[in-house]
């Protein structure tokens, strides 16, 4: 079965916490039209503060995207990993992985806030959306209400 990822990474530092720089981080979007041809492949698109929150596609393999992709009994069961070391905000218990049936796609947002090794530059961000669909889907699927949304954003402070 077809199985369309596409990856948002929207990065950003305490530059871009409040006033217009945050309110042009909130107004990214969640999910963008897909480029003709995607298959087997992953849509990845990045969003920094240093270009304004512009968003720049390329392809990756599905294999660089940090997500669990599991086809078991005609359904997919979805998982993002969340690494240790990048486990900030602190993350109490995190959801199952989702089971999608064909024709259903799933939206899920985790956050995380970083330090330089020594403290020496203040933190960054980052928010990463991943949109995964199971079965066949047209080019403007993800700008569509997801079948399954999965908020695992935590306080940034």
């Amino acid at each position: 079965m077809e199985i369309t990822v596409q990856w948002i990474r929207t990065s950003w530092t305490k530059e871009s916490r409040g006033g217009e720089a945050a309110a042009r981080r909130n107004a990214a979007p969640v999910g963008f039209a897909l480029p003709r041809t995607v298959a087997s492949r992953a849509h990845v698109i990045r969003m920094h503060e240093c270009d304004g929150f512009e968003p720049y596609d390329s392809q990756e393999d599905l294999s660089k995207v940090d997500v669990q992709l599991r086809e078991a009994d005609g359904r997919l069961r979805v998982f993002p990993r969340v690494q240790p070391l990048f486990a900030l905000p602190p993350r109490q218990r995190r959801p199952p992985g989702v089971r999608l049936a064909p024709g259903q796609w799933v939206r899920w947002q985790l956050n995380y806030r970083f330090s330089s090794a020594l403290g020496i530059r203040g933190w960054s961000y980052w928010l990463d959306t991943f949109n995964i669909a199971y079965g066949p889907v047209n080019a403007h699927v993800f700008l569509s209400t997801p079948t399954v949304l999965i908020d695992e954003r935590g306080p940034l402070r």
